[in-house]
């Protein structure tokens, strides 16, 4: 699918701000400041990522500051009562970093960090050296392509594949990312398949299908399919 960014090094920012294992506390604060970002790679030798530290590691410092830890909280929040001590970025990371690939899809570093609810990802190549990182808002840039651009792909990819004329003849409408397909099909049983297809395109919002056509028994149907959510046809 031309045109369209599959994978993270698409869409990665390949500057990337990091520290390394002696990095103070103070230190690692203010370059959050100053390069207005949430979280650091953390750097050894020629730059290969061995954890990552962010603001969550840095505020238990503040948390604890005051007050003493009754026996339950030491118990449950170990991990956040040896952070609050920390004063090294060694001492405060998460290890061993949560990170992506360069050739990984979209889809597959969007679920790692909803899975780890964390807001970017180191990108390392096969040794776990740094090539740059990727943030929510980077896998969210597939959603700006051209209304156009994603009429064409689903035409090229899906509509010329599945509903070649002359048996169909399927007109492609995009607007602000939501596709509709209008118009007369072969065989209405393929119009789930191509739901799943026209989803697949990156950057479409939504799909709908306004189609005419046969059902695989043969009988004359006008199907609509609403909604990349859910699947239903109605025929009448």
């Amino acid at each position: 699918m031309h045109g369209t960014p599959h994978i993270v090094s698409d869409v990665m920012t390949h500057t990337v701000t990091a520290v390394g294992r002696r990095a103070v506390f103070k230190e690692i604060v203010r370059m959050m400041q100053d390069w207005k970002v949430s979280a650091l790679p953390v750097l050894e030798g020629e730059g290969r990522v061995v954890g990552v530290v962010s603001e969550a590691d840095l505020l238990p410092k503040e948390e604890f500051r005051d007050g003493d830890r009754d026996r339950y909280t030491q118990l449950r929040r170990l991990s956040d009562l040896a952070k609050a001590g920390g004063v090294t970025a060694e001492e405060l990371m998460t290890a061993p970093a949560l990170t992506t690939r360069p050739g990984s899809t979209l889809a597959e570093a969007a679920r790692t960090m909803a899975r780890a609810k964390v807001k970017r990802l180191p990108v390392v190549d096969e040794l776990g050296m740094l090539e740059g990182i990727v943030s929510r808002s980077d896998l969210l840039k597939v959603f700006l392509r051209d209304d156009e651009d994603l009429a064409e792909e689903v035409r090229r990819e899906v509509v010329s594949y599945l509903f070649p004329p002359p048996g169909s003849a399927v007109r492609v409408q995009v607007h602000d990312g939501m596709v509709k397909l209008v118009g007369r099909v072969r065989d209405t049983s393929l119009v789930p398949v191509a739901a799943r297809l026209v989803r697949a395109v990156e950057g479409v919002v939504d799909v709908d299908f306004e189609l005419e056509g046969r059902e695989g028994s043969g009988r004359l149907t006008r199907t609509t399919v609403t909604g990349i959510r859910g699947l239903a046809s109605d025929a009448r």
